[in-house]
């Protein structure tokens, strides 16, 4: 191509240019490429949240409150009057009951049956299991 069909930088793109090589020479090295390149690494917040969600596991933290908030209309009210999920590691359902009685009652009776109800509201993924403990 020639210099006669090429088009001509408007005044501002040979101003950018005349200001760049200023700044060059009075730095005496020229940094426009990582001025440039910094620029254009810039994102917004709306590109970047979902992706920091997603590593803070937010929509899974969100469901381990849900079962506390569901654990009165999972489980029998006389089970729910005396226990109380506390949290939840690793796919295992930590629960507090209020006495040993209480414990040794939900273990052997209702164990599996407190599991199957809370695995069909939350998920098999979310909890695998459960953990009485008295507390």
């Amino acid at each position: 191509m020639t210099s006669a069909s090429r088009p001509r930088p408007s005044a501002a793109t040979a101003a950018r240019r005349a200001r760049r090589r200023v700044l060059a020479e009075w730095r005496r090295v020229d940094l426009s490429e990582a001025e440039r390149a910094r620029v254009s690494a810039g994102r917004s917040a709306a590109d970047l949240l979902p992706a920091v969600l997603q590593g803070m596991r937010i929509d899974r933290r969100q469901a381990e409150s849900q079962i506390v908030t569901l654990w009165r209309q999972i489980v029998d009210p006389r089970v729910a009057a005396h226990s109380q999920p506390v949290g939840l590691v690793r796919g295992t359902l930590l629960v507090a009951v209020d006495s040993s009685v209480w414990l040794t009652e939900i273990v052997r009776y209702c164990n599996r049956e407190i599991l199957e109800r809370v695995q069909h509201a939350m998920g098999k993924d979310m909890v695998k299991k459960i953990s009485f403990r008295v507390g």
